[in-house]
């Protein structure tokens, strides 16, 4: 039979190998500062928007998105730009703040906003149906952010050669 300080041993030993799995899977993340960055300007009715934003340029990349971030300034966003499908879907699983998505197609054009997208959702984020337009990027923002600025479907994104 154990004896309670075995129990705490064992609970001990779980929870440190828990400690090192969870440290090897953030440590296998690539820090924002490696990526390339650029800016991004969004027209809308009230004016031009300005952001930074990093631009998430391999499979890897795109993978990591934003997760385990705890937060993101009012002015900073990252893009995702799509491949030749022109399809995209988005989740929120370990991404800790909310996030506004604006769905661009080729021309630059907004063609969907998904707003304040909920915190480690696993849920699939997606142009809702009947839409077929091509997407050719995603580009996520500090959920409310679309609100503040005015940023609405329609509006033109414009984006800077990344550095």
């Amino acid at each position: 039979m154990k004896t309670l300080i075995d129990w705490k041993r064992a609970a001990l030993r779980a929870l440190l190998a828990l400690a090192v799995l969870w440290a090897g899977a953030v440590g296998a993340a690539e820090s924002l500062d490696a990526f390339p960055t650029t800016t991004a300007q969004i027209s809308t009715a009230s004016g031009t928007q300005q952001f930074k934003i990093w631009v998430a340029d391999t499979p890897a990349r795109s993978e990591q998105g934003l997760m385990f971030v705890h937060g993101l300034a009012h002015d900073k966003g990252m893009l995702f730009p799509a491949d030749n499908s022109g399809q995209m879907a988005m989740w929120m699983k370990n991404t800790l703040i909310p996030l506004d998505m604006l769905f661009i197609d080729r021309s630059g054009e907004i063609i969907f906003i998904q707003h304040e997208a909920k915190p480690n959702s696993e849920a699939i984020i997606r142009i809702p149906a009947p839409v077929v337009t091509p997407v050719a990027a995603v580009l996520e923002l500090a959920g409310g952010e679309c609100a503040k600025r005015h940023i609405v479907q329609g509006d033109r994104l414009s984006v800077a050669q990344p550095k």
